[in-house]
């Protein structure tokens, strides 16, 4: 009689308590599916940010290839190009001529102070260049 009062202790734990380690692993379950479901949503999201982003730069790489066509067609309307190529070839001149007498030490030093007096324009040259490269990297 011993025996079964034993056995019957054990099944009236299972039978009358609840199951600690089901409970565990039902909330496992539940916090891994939860993981599954944010991390699900993030990447939506950040798809979504990625296309929304790709569609805005496209939108801006068109306006500056309009806006650069109609500079062309304003400068050969204006007869300009003459005068575009004489600024051209001077600032070429001027550009020889600050590299043969400056050392890499001065012109950093100048850029430097280009940059802290113009940040605004020297942060939006950056973007653009970095622009440039990416787009030259991507084809």
């Amino acid at each position: 009689m011993a025996n079964a009062n034993t056995g019957n202790r054990g099944n009236e734990s299972r039978v009358g308590g609840t199951n600690p380690m089901g409970n565990v692993q039902h909330a496992a379950d539940k916090a891994r599916d939860a993981a599954r479901g944010a991390t699900e949503t993030a990447r939506e999201t950040a798809t979504g940010v990625m296309d929304r982003a790709r569609d805005a730069a496209g939108n801006v790489a068109e306006t500056a290839r309009d806006w650069a066509h109609s500079a062309v067609d304003a400068v050969k309307d204006n007869d300009a190009v003459n005068k575009a190529s004489d600024y051209v070839q001077d600032a070429w001149e001027t550009s020889s001529k600050y590299l043969h007498e400056h050392n890499i030490k001065d012109m950093t030093d100048e850029i430097a102070a280009v940059i802290r007096r113009n940040p605004i324009p020297a942060l939006l040259v950056g973007v653009g260049l970095g622009f440039i490269l990416a787009r030259s990297m991507r084809s």
